[in-house]
């Protein structure tokens, strides 16, 4: 059994039409059908609204002022993430819709028209949409999974982003707490990426100071100061033609975010002690675990570099904000490290994973696997000790004090969610065999697979 969203999101429709009541019919009818809907009265106002709205289907009128579908329809584009359009034409025009589908419309009808007409194209407009994305999280998911491991809705959200976005040679903004896996995320952004075979270069903005990091970054020519015994390219030339991970940029000197915002706004990069520049070909991924807005508004980071860095903005959620992926990754870490120290296989009771599942884990995904590294490697007699879990799982506080953010019903929920997921995984989604395993009926178990969301499919025996 899959731990998906509960739901698609309804497919959204733009209507361009400069009949207001033909856009209120076509609203009228698409709405009918479950999409949501967006109207603008001409191609000019359809262009503004487009990235707003989002929409998976265009339904565009031919004839229309300031700019007529035909011209909507080359600036929408064809590629792999434009909206399906659907052109609406008048009587006789026939001509001009073959025009259009050559053009790379998805379909047209002619008005007046029949609801059923507009339905019948609209569906399969839509239908190919939802296998597009359905092929988009699918393509993301196996991105993701090579290097990270989960099965919880939230990183399914990201893994379809990872999917849309690593094609796409754009510079992407990686956010989110310490030991979330954003280093992670990035690979699976190159993996995804035209330049998979190209060379992915990583630098951590926090680890030189600003005249040492300028160097390591863009390089030197030999004797440009002292310690420059030879020349060197730098991490940009070396990633020349692949992608380079700007680690912690928020820690970036403001003296080197100049030099930075010049590479990713003319290609160049002038090595220390070079009078003249190279141009360079590298995709940018930058992350952080700091708030690079509330640094800008502080001077402490360049806004111009803000924005150039922050074309697409993922977001990698903290491990407690998917707590049903804990199991899966201790059992990932027990594995591991169970090989590494030779300890042979490991019992690991109830307690072990509820006290994993109810904690709130500051430290998220690193913090857990040191902690089962160290469980692992204080473990005897082929059995974990729960008392070996860090201070505060058992439902105290941390050595730092750390208070649980989780209220007791929170725990209680998520350990209780965390065994009903264990139990449908073990028993291959047979919610029979789920039941007898935790000891409750079906109609219990029923209840709470919707107390938690769970109730999304699955062998119904």
């Amino acid at each position: 059994m899959s731990e998906r969203a509960a739901a698609e999101p309804r497919p959204r429709a733009l209507v361009v039409d400069d009949d207001a009541g033909v856009r209120y019919t076509l609203r009228e009818i698409l709405e009918s059908e479950g999409l949501d809907v967006t109207e603008a009265a001409d191609g000019m106002q359809a262009l503004e609204r487009l990235a707003e709205a989002a929409p998976d289907l265009v339904l565009t009128d031919l004839r229309m002022p300031r700019m007529d579908g035909m011209e909507l329809l080359r600036r929408i584009g064809t590629g792999p993430g434009a909206p399906r359009v659907v052109m609406v034409t008048a009587h006789g025009s026939e001509r001009q819709a073959v025009e259009a589908i050559k053009a790379g419309a998805w379909d047209y009808f002619r008005k007046p028209f029949e609801p059923e007409e507009l339905l019948a194209v609209v569906r399969r407009a839509t239908e190919a949409a939802r296998l597009r994305a359905q092929n988009e999280r699918l393509t993301g998911e196996l991105a993701l999974s090579r290097t990270m491991i989960f099965d919880s809705p939230a990183m399914s959200r990201l893994a379809a982003l990872v999917a849309r976005v690593g094609p796409r040679d754009v510079a992407v903004l990686l956010t989110g707490e310490s030991g979330t896996g954003k280093e992670r995320v990035a690979e699976a952004l190159v993996q995804a990426s035209r330049r998979a075979a190209r060379p992915f270069v990583r630098f951590n903005c926090a680890s030189l100071v600003a005249d040492l990091a300028e160097a390591e970054l863009f390089g030197h020519v030999r004797g440009a100061f002292t310690g420059a015994v030879r020349t060197r390219v730098g991490l940009f030339g070396e990633a020349d033609g692949g992608t380079i991970l700007l680690d912690e940029v928020g820690e970036l000197p403001l003296a080197l975010q100049a030099k930075l915002l010049r590479v990713l706004q003319e290609g160049e990069i002038r090595p220390v002690g070079e009078e003249r520049s190279r141009n360079v070909d590298v995709r940018v991924i930058a992350a952080t675990n700091r708030d690079l807005a509330e640094r800008v508004s502080r001077g402490a980071f360049r806004e111009d570099l803000y924005w150039r860095l922050n074309v697409v903005h993922l977001h990698v959620p903290a491990l407690r904000e998917h707590p049903e992926d804990i199991p899966l990754l201790a059992r990932h870490f027990l594995a591991r490290f169970s090989e590494r120290f030779g300890t042979g296989p490991l019992r690991a009771g109830d307690e072990v994973f509820g006290r994993l599942v109810a904690w709130h884990w500051p430290g998220n995904v690193r913090e857990l696997e040191h902690s089962i590294e160290k469980l692992v490697a204080l473990s005897h007699d082929g059995t974990l000790d729960p008392a070996l879990l860090p201070p505060g799982t058992d439902g105290g506080t941390g050595e730092r004090g750390e208070v649980l953010a989780m209220t007791l019903k929170g725990r209680v929920d998520a350990f209780e969610r965390g065994l009903v997921v264990e139990a449908l995984r073990a028993s291959a989604g047979n919610r029979t065999e789920a039941a007898r395993k935790l000891g409750i009926s079906r109609v219990t178990l029923h209840d709470k697979l919707h107390k938690h969301g769970l109730a999304r499919g699955g062998d119904e025996q």
